[in-house]
């Protein structure tokens, strides 16, 4: 199961995580894991989670735990 993590001094689950980066709710939620990156705005760690916005849709989210940086892998 997911764990909690810091993200701009909140402790978050995987779900909220999904929240901030898609800026609505989601319907299904992965954990959150480590990304192989730092952030382009700060240079701090980033998060990614993969969740399910909807039935059709699978998308994967970067987010920096230091600033408001976030990005989806959508085209």
């Amino acid at each position: 199961m997911s764990e909690n993590r810091v993200v701009e001094g909140r402790m978050v689950t995987a779900r909220k995580l999904a929240e901030i980066v898609e800026g609505d709710s989601v319907m299904e939620v992965d954990s959150i894991e480590e990304a192989d990156q730092e952030c382009p705005a700060c240079g701090g760690s980033v998060l990614t989670v993969t969740y399910m916005p909807s039935v059709t849709e699978l998308v994967t989210g970067r987010k920096c735990q230091d600033c408001d940086w976030s990005e989806t892998d959508r085209n």
